[in-house]
């Protein structure tokens, strides 16, 4: 047995990690799962040391969900072969990032079909003594011709392989030199994603990245590689590992709920069946249930625009009255009959188009999914049956719920699994979320950063609950904390729980903020993209801004606000969802799995949570200093407070308005 020291790339242990690492070794050798909430500072991507030390012949798969993790991860790696040049290390991030190949359609589904047809013709070719397919003339003919809005053949996937002599006849494909060479290098001196691209010039980035993976120690890859069953399955069949041989490490774990429901989760809106409706229209000669399928599609658009008149923007709809008035009068007995049908039709058409150079999914495809997700959730209820209604007009889905089952599937088919996370807290409740009553090892770590350096407050005479919006007293002393916070010295974020309150206050406020640009987020993933990066260069400029975002928004997560990016947040509101009968339904299925906690471990902890992740924006580093503030009355309660980190509890300041503002004025800036 290895020693973590071995593997750990720093002169000294910060307060609490060694103990942290220890704790991960435990269960890396002996197998398991455990839950870490460690602070930012704590230094919890240096976990991988511990698996590195229990690893023997295991491969160690880490797992982010973005960008900016997967970078501290090929950073922390870096470190470690410094010490241990003999670690291999690589990165896999999603095809729609890597592929070069131009086209429409869903990106795996194309990657599938034009490595279809390549390899029929290059061992077409092969036969015919063209070992090398990316020379082969012939070959470059076609992908001259090729439509390159309707690729059928890849031209970096072909440049990626070979042909040599087979062991008894024949020839078989491996990897070209080329790719081989550059698969070493990339091991040897890694490439940073946003340069992937050109560093493989003709040859296929995936490819290349895979190759490189079967020859790794630690193989580092986004959410939906993992948490997706298919491309997991498939990409530990081309890795050549079984699950039970890999040590999986998960960060920023407090997210896998969100991904692992909404991977699960599927919508249906008018417009699908409006197409589905040509597309069987195509079919009726070739498939004898086409015409029978199409006529019960009238009544599917008739239930969605009967839902238009409601005043709910999201509810819940029966599927036993669904499954009635979609049978009704049609050639069908059930539900099961038609799903049946389009399964076939499904596979029929998806072939077909594939053939074709078409590699969008179609919208029968997506209507036997819808169907078949609806009838399971007849038995399973961990799925929900609701509609949303918004400016686009009406959408249904099959909403997944409850994560557990799926969470606890992936975690306990490997050797070992660790999550870790700056916000699992509190971690016994997240345990119970994620894992039921399972045997999992947890621990939480204090706050490793110097106390002198925040400033910690919570409001006791505001709240945003909807009783009390309309309370002018109220709004007008949360309008006085978002003034006096925004005077203070630096950039000041204001993370608020919706759109609508968060434009509300703003229309109050920003006209008094003097000498700060104020910075309002879009609804615009790219406006948003390009307001912030101006925002955080303000200070670089010797200004200042103040922040207005939604939390749990484009502003609030996974963003790293070093030094004097960022100054201070304040979280205005407790971010609960929208309490509605949707999520009543939720509540009492949490409420019957978990009794009196139910509601809290559903409800109550996302919405701490969310809260936790904005205000983390602010102390990124030991040297940081900044204001915390949780302007909602509610942070007091006894159940929302103990969901707090321990630390937070123990530093807060309770305050009304007067005191926050003497508070203020005590602080050193």
């Amino acid at each position: 047995m290895d020693s973590i020291d071995t593997y750990f790339p720093y002169s000294e242990y910060r307060p609490g990690q060694r103990h942290m690492l220890e704790v991960a070794a435990e269960v890396a050798r002996t197998g398991g799962v455990a839950m870490i909430d460690a602070p930012t500072g704590s230094g919890k991507s240096s976990v991988v040391a511990s698996l590195l030390a229990e690893k023997k012949s295991r491969k160690i798969v880490v797992a982010v969900r973005t960008v900016s993790q997967l970078t501290t991860f090929i950073r922390e790696l870096e470190l470690v072969k410094r010490k241990q040049p003999q670690i291999k290390t690589v990165y896999l991030v999603g095809k729609k990032s890597m592929c070069p190949l131009g086209g429409e359609g869903d990106i795996y589904r194309r990657c599938e079909g034009v490595k279809a047809f390549s390899n029929s013709l290059m061992r077409d070719r092969a036969d015919k003594g063209a070992l090398t397919p990316a020379k082969d003339p012939f070959i470059i003919q076609q992908i001259r011709r090729m439509d390159k809005e309707h690729p059928l053949l890849c031209p970096y996937y072909i440049a990626s392989k070979m042909f040599v002599p087979a062991e008894s006849m024949g020839v078989k494909m491996v990897p070209s030199t080329a790719l081989r060479n550059k698969a070493d290098r990339v091991i040897q001196n890694p490439v940073p994603p946003r340069e992937l691209t050109e560093f493989c010039g003709e040859i296929c980035p995936y490819e290349l990245m895979m190759q490189a993976a079967r020859n790794t120690d630690v193989v580092i890859l986004n959410y939906h590689h993992l948490f997706n069953r298919d491309i997991r399955e498939q990409l530990y069949a081309n890795l050549g590992v079984e699950s039970q041989d890999v040590m999986l490490l998960i960060d920023e774990a407090h997210n896998c709920g969100d991904v692992i429901t909404g991977i699960e989760s599927v919508t249906l809106v008018e417009s699908d069946l409006e197409q589905a409706s040509r597309e069987l229209s195509g079919m009726a000669k070739r498939h004898k249930g086409a015409e029978a399928v199409r006529h019960v599609l009238p009544r599917l658009t008739e239930f969605i625009r009967g839902l238009a008149n409601s005043v709910e923007a999201e509810d819940w709809f029966d599927p036993a009255i669904f499954d009635r008035m979609i049978v009704r009068e049609s050639l069908y007995k059930d539900m099961d009959e038609i799903v049946d049908d389009l399964m076939g039709m499904a596979e029929m058409i998806r072939e077909k188009n594939i053939k074709g150079g078409e590699f969008r999914e179609t919208a029968i495809e997506r209507l036997t999914e819808f169907l078949l997700r609806l009838s399971n959730s007849a038995t399973d209820p961990a799925f929900l049956t609701l509609y949303r209604r918004d400016e686009s007009g009406i959408t249904l889905e099959v909403r997944s719920i409850d994560p557990a089952a799926s969470l606890t599937e992936v975690c306990g088919s490997h050797h070992c699994c660790i999550l870790i996370s700056g916000t699992l807290s509190p971690v016994e409740s997240f345990r119970k979320y994620y894992f039921g009553n399972a045997n999992v090892t947890t621990l939480s770590l204090p706050n490793a950063f110097p106390k002198e350096n925040r400033l910690i407050a919570c409001a006791n005479d505001i709240t945003t609950a909807y009783s009390m919006r309309q309370n002018k007293d109220n709004t007008n002393r949360i309008a006085g904390y978002i003034r006096a916070f925004s005077a203070l010295k630096g950039n000041r974020a204001i993370y608020f729980p919706s759109y609508q309150i968060l434009e509300s206050y703003a229309e109050l406020t920003s006209r008094d903020i003097r000498g700060k640009r104020i910075y309002i987020e879009p609804r615009d993933t790219a406006e948003a993209n390009a307001a912030l990066a101006e925002f955080l260069a303000l200070p670089s400029r010797r200004e200042s801004g103040v922040m207005f975002a939604v939390v749990g928004g484009k502003w609030s997560e996974g963003l790293d606000y070093r030094g004097e990016m960022l100054a201070g947040a304040m979280v205005i509101g407790l971010p609960l969802a929208p309490f509605n009968r949707v999520r009543k339904m939720m509540i009492e299925y949490y409420r019957h799995k978990f009794g009196a906690e139910g509601e809290f471990l559903c409800y109550t902890l996302p919405a701490v949570n969310r809260s936790l992740q904005a205000l983390g924006r602010v102390l990124r580093t030991p040297e940081d200093r900044g204001v915390l503030v949780l302007g909602e009355k509610r942070f007091l309660e006894q159940r929302v407070r103990t969901a707090l980190p321990p630390w937070m509890q123990a530093e807060m300041i309770v305050c009304d308005y007067t005191q926050f503002r003497e508070v203020l004025a005590q602080w050193k800036q």
